[in-house]
């Protein structure tokens, strides 16, 4: 009974501990200008992508009027060149941004942190090997490489994360890598090592919690930069199918109508441009949060 009783306390001391540290974390977050405004942004983004289904006045793939209307109090964005909302098009064009973002950079991060690891503990040939793909990888432009890989998958939102998720991956493994290289140095890992902890559990109990906090920064920076190539797969065909409304293939529309109905290309536009403003924001903040030689020199 003693033995309950007291498990309690304890319980709710790692609960409040573990809610004082994230507390902490977003003021930390709050300090760097302008993380306040991307933090707000991307958590509005994130709510309309999981709410589009109630939050959009209209179905994003049938037309509700006349072509090409102008902005006004029934269609606060208009309406495109078939008459659909534009505004419902634009909500729903946050899903796909999210879901592109997410799931590509996603698929980056674990395979990415799987080379690392591995190349980072071994060293040796195993970590040439592996480096010497990752680079060849890399020597590629992003955008060349993505738009190569989606056109021998062919058209589709999943192929295009695939693409993405593939060019990023070098990011996220050079990242891990190096940290794993100076990790696996310090006296905790050599004494796991003496004590007979294998490799897989020295990478994973040792050598990742310590490699978390750049690579969350990492991935709010790749999550902008795949909003950026998603949006121009699909502003070049390659993306999302039609009718389904991305924020790429709305510009692709736009821009042929742009003396006609410049709002077409105008609100898709600036939703990619806040979108990815406000990640980057976020990410200095995360980058200044986590980063304690960063607080210590900005407090100075």
């Amino acid at each position: 009974m003693a033995a309950i009783t007291s498990e309690g306390p304890r319980s709710g001391y790692r609960e409040r501990s573990l809610g004082a540290r994230f507390l902490g974390l977003i003021s930390q977050i709050l300090k760097t200008r302008g993380a306040g405004f991307g933090l707000a942004v991307v958590l509005l983004v994130i709510f309309l992508a999981a709410t589009a289904d109630w939050v959009a006045p209209y179905d994003p793939n049938v037309p509700r009027g006349s072509v090409l209307l102008q902005p006004s109090g029934t269609y606060w964005f208009g309406t495109d060149h078939l008459g659909r909302d534009l505004l419902s098009r634009v909500i729903f064009g946050s899903r796909v941004a999210v879901e592109a973002g997410l799931v590509s950079v996603g698929f980056a991060l674990t395979l990415g942190v799987t080379i690392g690891l591995v190349a980072g503990y071994w060293g040796g040939w195993v970590d040439d090997v592996l480096m010497r793909l990752v680079d060849a990888i890399w020597s590629f432009p992003t955008l060349v490489l993505a738009l190569a890989i989606a056109f021998s998958l062919g058209q589709g939102l999943i192929n295009a994360m695939i693409a993405i998720g593939v060019v990023f991956t070098p990011a996220f493994a050079r990242l891990v890598r190096g940290q794993a290289l100076s990790v696996r140095e310090r006296d905790f890992v050599t004494a796991a090592r003496v004590l007979g902890a294998g490799p897989s559990r020295i990478m994973l109990r040792h050598i990742w919690p310590n490699v978390i906090g750049p690579i969350i920064v990492q991935s709010s920076l790749m999550v902008a930069q795949a909003i950026i190539v998603e949006a121009a797969l699909s502003f070049l065909g390659l993306g999302v199918e039609p009718p389904q409304a991305s924020w790429g293939s709305m510009l692709r529309t736009g821009y042929q109508y742009m003396e006609r109905a410049p709002w077409l290309s105008l609100f898709p536009g600036a939703a990619i441009f806040i979108t990815v403003l406000s990640l980057n924001l976020l990410g200095d903040g995360l980058r200044l949060a986590l980063d304690p030689r960063l607080r210590e020199r900005g407090s100075a």
